[in-house]
């Protein structure tokens, strides 16, 4: 019994928005420009991202459900296909709208139609890949005969100024001089950006043309060993344990404290990230499926910077898990990091690309640096 992806969409909101725009539609903290923005983005190397603010006004354009609607109403799977023809709908982020409802009946209310099994996952970047492992255990059990799998962000509601209070003031001298400094303070602002995409999964593939046949998806946490890295709604204390907003004595006291901003454990992302995903993650994949090098014929990693990307070559060369430069696939630079989004963003454009061939084999790798989880991911094109 299998799942197959047959078709897969994407929406990034309003016009692409490069490198010189970013601070303008962000607003500065404080008044004044950050200092480690162009140093964030000469070592990401994200060129263009996508923001759902209005770059004259300020103001959202859409909310997180709107993006998700949108990415599920530009599927195709077969023509004449409507929402109202899902009987499952998976959908993850890490920025929903509000507490509750959850997420996905929110993006059901946005495409109406009929009644539908609805879930929601939570989580950071894997709430993404969540929502397609539910959707496509629900159809290789048999349960459904389809299913929609969304991931979508709305993450610059949180790095809009006014949610900052300050920047620590760190040197230009002495960030230039130690890179990982680059991604204190502010560094998120310059990372993240919105986005949604969206799968459409069956039981049986197209005749008349490709889709992807999932064969496994591994996902496994680390939170037994490692403390929280990436965190919202929350102060993380001396100890590495986390104090969350409800805990405060009031919402003005939490927002005080900057619980209410993303936060990032940097020195801990740059210890254990790479490690976790190579010797930790893939060796685990290895010994569990016997994949090999040449299996692959593209790979598709979800890294969040370009400053991650040769220390991850590195050490997966040091395993013996080497992979040509040539089978990479990635649009960081000119989609942006859309956390939860971005694998299937990623999948979308080489779907549609024209690139693929029959019988070839998609190995996707996607991080989580919230607590440290890792998802591994092969396809196969049918």
């Amino acid at each position: 019994m299998n799942a197959y992806i047959t078709d897969l969409a994407a929406f990034l909101p309003n016009a692409p928005v490069d490198n010189r725009s970013m601070e303008s539609i962000l607003g500065r903290i404080g008044g004044a420009p950050s200092r480690t923005r162009s140093i964030v983005l000469r070592k990401n190397r994200i060129r263009e991202r996508y923001y759902a603010i209005d770059p004259a006004t300020g103001r959202v354009t859409h909310t997180n459900a709107q993006l998700t609607a949108e990415a599920v109403r530009r599927l195709k799977p077969y023509a004449g296909f409507t929402p109202a023809e899902i009987e499952c709908l998976a959908c993850g982020t890490s920025s929903p709208d509000q507490l509750l409802p959850g997420h996905g009946l929110m993006v059901h209310g946005e495409l109406g139609g009929a009644p539908c099994e609805v879930v929601t996952t939570a989580g950071i970047c894997l709430s993404g890949i969540g929502a397609l492992k539910y959707a496509a255990m629900n159809v290789a059990l048999g349960l459904v005969r389809n299913a929609v799998a969304t991931g979508s962000e709305l993450a610059s509601t949180f790095l809009r100024a006014g949610m900052f209070r300050n920047v620590p003031p760190e040197s230009e001298t002495a960030l230039e001089a130690r890179p990982i400094l680059a991604f204190q303070a502010d560094f998120l602002r310059w990372m993240l950006s919105d986005g949604a995409g969206a799968a459409f999964l069956s039981g049986t593939p197209p005749e008349e043309k490709p889709a992807l046949r999932i064969d496994w998806i591994d996902h496994l946490s680390y939170a037994n060993e490692l403390e929280t890295c990436m965190y919202s709604g929350a102060v993380k204390n001396a100890d590495g344990s986390l104090t969350g907003w409800r805990s405060f004595d009031s919402p003005g006291e939490a927002a005080s404290s900057d619980a209410f901003l993303v936060q990032q454990d940097v020195s801990l992302l740059n210890r254990e990230i790479i490690k976790m995903a190579v010797d930790r993650a893939l060796m685990s994949v290895i010994a569990r499926h016997g994949i090999v090098p040449a299996d692959v014929d593209w790979f598709l990693p979800h890294y969040s910077s370009d400053f991650f990307l040769e220390p991850l070559r590195r050490r997966m060369e040091g395993i013996g898990f080497s992979i040509p430069p040539v089978r990479w696939f990635s649009n960081l630079a000119t989609k942006g990091n859309t956390g939860s989004a971005s694998i299937f963003i990623i999948l979308e454009e080489l779907f549609h690309s024209g690139r693929l061939r029959k019988g070839e084999r998609l190995l996707c790798m996607i991080p989580e640096s919230g607590r440290f989880s890792m998802a591994y991911m092969l396809l196969t094109v049918v």
